[in-house]
This record gives structure tokens, C-alpha cells and sequence, in this order.
């Protein structure tokens, strides 16, 4: 049966400036794929495209044209559901990571009657709910201070803290301050430094860092300095995640030498960088046989590419708190079934909003 594909751009609002070590962001612009087959159009599956602007390899102009191209490619060549999930196995759009997890997504959706319940499992059927950091964005002392006090007063027992954008030693005085309300018994504690840390001065500041018990600390300097990385994974008194170390790098055989040669102690996986759900599977895959520990990251998808990411993250034992909770980042995301409870995140019963009009 022929497929259909349409698209819904959408641009998502953020509640405030999300800032980070590369700059502040007040909105992010999203693209919503539709899928359906010729035989029952009201069956619709949803994917979501959403590069980020300075971290995606294909936040770029071409990436609307090259969208426009898997449209007219999909409805003028009367694909049907094999051909598509044939082509997303292929290195056709290995540049456009993006592109190919909203695919995925869709196909998997439409697959399984368009209800947004792409896997069954424990947290799709509202079973099992999926533990998760709370995410304490960069800004001033005052901010990020409320924001601290508003996470653990809603219950988790995992902070992830922005940090590189303001003074180190303020941002030592935070961690202090979380440490004398509670220990690292009972509050876990990451930091991202989004690659803000200088190779020469890197050491010394995760020597500094380690005396606030911290459980690991994502990308202290930029991607593609591999020897000084190699060097700090070696050495470090602070567990080291490669985050955005993995953008771009699509070969198995590239994979396989850079967790080879840097041996991180943990990888971060956010599909809409990685190449989609069968490549942060792979990723996964090689991780685990070289005892890599990783764990998954929206990468600020609204509600829909969430719960593709949340799904499939549950397909896993997964015991470490995720990176899944930026849901609700957005004045005007789609209403999902998406709740946070306890610093978990959990599929309800509530219904899914509609996408917004083109």
C-alpha cells in the first residue's frame, strides 16, 4: 500500500531563556512528519524533526529542501511500508540524523495504529514509570538557586546542573549549597559543562568539582580534541560522559575506534544527534560490550519526539536516572500523557493533543 508524508512546521516557545555554555535559546523550531497509507489516511503515524541550531550536523538550510525531497520522494514513488524501512537502514540519510529519527518514529507509530504507543512495554502500558534527572538550567545565582530548591521540593533524587556559563567558583558555591541540604545518599549529582572547560585548565576545575561527591560531569572541553579527552577519561576523579563527542561520527568502525581510544566511562544518547532509534541501539550495543555505561537525552524535541525517546528507553533495564524531562520547557507543546511524578517520568491515561494547523 502506497505511503503518504506530509509535514507541520511548528515552532516551540520557550518558557524562558534556556542557556547554555554555546548561548540562550527562546525558541526552537520543529517539524512534524505525517505519515499514513493510501488505503486508511485517517491512521496517522508522527514523527518529530528537530535539530538544534550549532549542535546538529543538520541544523542547516538544506535541511527544509532535503525534507521537501523525502516528501515528494515517498508520495511520487508509491512506496509502501517495507521500501521505507529498507531506505532508513541505508546511509540515505545518514547526514540528516534528524530527518531519519522522525521517520523511524513515524513508521513505528503508523505500524502500531497511530496512537503514539510505538513499543509496549512497562512505561507505554503506565506500568512502570522511568527514573530521570532534573534538568537545572544555566542563568544567575538567584535562578538557578530557585530552580534547585523547586526540583527537590518535587521529589528527585537526581540533579543535572548547566554549568561554564557563569564564575566557576559561583558555581562551586551551588554545589556546595546542594551538598549541605543533602549528601550524596541521598541526592545524586551531574553537571554539564557542554564542552565549556579549556583542555589545559580541565583537570584542575574536576579536581575542584570532585569534592562535591558528583556522579559525573558531560563534555568538560569541545568535541574532537581526542588526545586531551583520551588524557582527562584516564585520570579524571570524575566519571567522564561523551555527549557531544558522538555527533556525526555514523561509521560502526569510527564508533568503535573512539570508544576504543578515549574509553569514556559513559556515552549519552540523544537520537535526534545520533542518527535515530536503530542508531543509539548500535551505539548502545557497543558500549555495553566494552562495560560503557550510558543512559538516553531527549535533546529538546517537544512532547512528541519524547515520548519516542521515552518509549524506546524503556525497552531497557534501566535503573540510572534519564535525561527525559525538557517536556516541559515550552509554552506551546502538544498535550501528551507525559507526566512527571517523584522525579519520574510516567505514560498516564490522559489523551494527546492535536498538532497545530498548518
Amino acid at each position: 500500500m502506497p505511503l503518504r508524508l506530509s509535514l507541520i512546521p511548528h515552532q516551540l516557545q520557550f518558557k524562558f531563556d534556556a542557556r547554555t555554555s554555546r548561548g540562550a535559546m527562546t525558541t526552537h523550531q520543529v517539524y512534524y512528519l505525517v505519515l499514513s497509507e493510501s488505503v486508511d489516511p485517517a491512521i496517522r503515524g508522527i514523527g518529530e524533526c528537530a535539530p538544534l541550531a550549532g549542535l546538529s550536523i543538520d541544523a542547516i538550510p538544506a535541511l527544509l529542501p532535503k525534507l521537501n525531497e523525502v516528501i515528494d520522494w515517498i508520495n511520487q514513488s508509491e512506496m509502501g511500508m517495507t521500501d521505507l524501512k529498507a531506505e532508513l537502514e541505508s546511509d540515505a540519510l545518514e547526514d540528516f540524523p534528524s530527518i531519519r529519527f522522525a521517520l523511524e518514529t513515524a513508521v513505528l507509530d503508523l505500524k502500531q495504529g497511530g496512537m503514539r504507543k510505538l513499543y509496549d512495554n512497562t512505561f507505554s502500558r503506565g506500568e512502570q514509570g522511568i527514573p530521570i534527572n532534573g534538568l537545572i538550567w544555566m542563568g544567575d545565582k538567584a535562578f538557578m538557586q530557585e530552580q534547585i530548591r523547586k526540583k527537590l521540593g518535587e521529589g528527585y533524587t537526581c540533579l543535572k546542573l548547566k554549568i561554564g556559563s557563569l564564575d566557576f567558583a559561583t558555581e562551586l558555591d551551588l554545589l556546595k549549597q546542594i551538598r549541605e541540604v543533602a549528601g550524596p545518599e541521598e541526592l545524586t549529582i551531574r553537571v554539564d559543562a557542554n564542552g565549556a572547560f579549556a583542555p589545559d585548565g580541565a583537570f584542575r576545575k574536576l579536581e575542584r568539582l570532585s569534592r562535591y561527591s558528583l556522579h559525573s560531569i558531560e563534555q568538560p572541553i569541545k568535541q574532537g580534541q581526542l588526545e586531551h579527552m583520551q588524557q582527562l577519561c584516564a585520570y579524571t576523579p570524575i566519571p567522564i560522559a561523551l555527549d557531544e563527542e558522538l555527533i556525526g561520527v555514523k561509521e560502526s568502525a569510527r564508533q568503535m575506534e573512539l570508544l576504543d581510544f578515549i574509553k569514556p566511562q559513559y556515552i549519552i544518547l540523544k537520537p535526534t544527534l545520533v542518527g535515530g532509534l536503530q542508531a543509539s541501539a548500535d551505539w548502545i550495543d557497543l558500549a555495553e560490550k566494552r562495560k560503557i555505561g550510558w543512559w538516553m537525552t531527549s535533546a529538546l524535541e517537544s512532547n512528541i519526539g519524547l515520548n519516542a525517546i521515552s518509549q524506546f528507553t524503556a525497552n531497557y533495564e534501566v535503573s540510572m536516572p534519564q535525561g527525559l524531562g525538557t517536556g516541559q520547557l515550552y509554552h506551546n507543546n502538544i498535550a501528551s500523557p507525559l507526566e512527571i511524578r517523584e522525579g519520574r517520568l510516567w505514560y498516564s491515561g490522559a489523551v494527546w493533543g492535536n498538532l497545530p494547523q498548518i
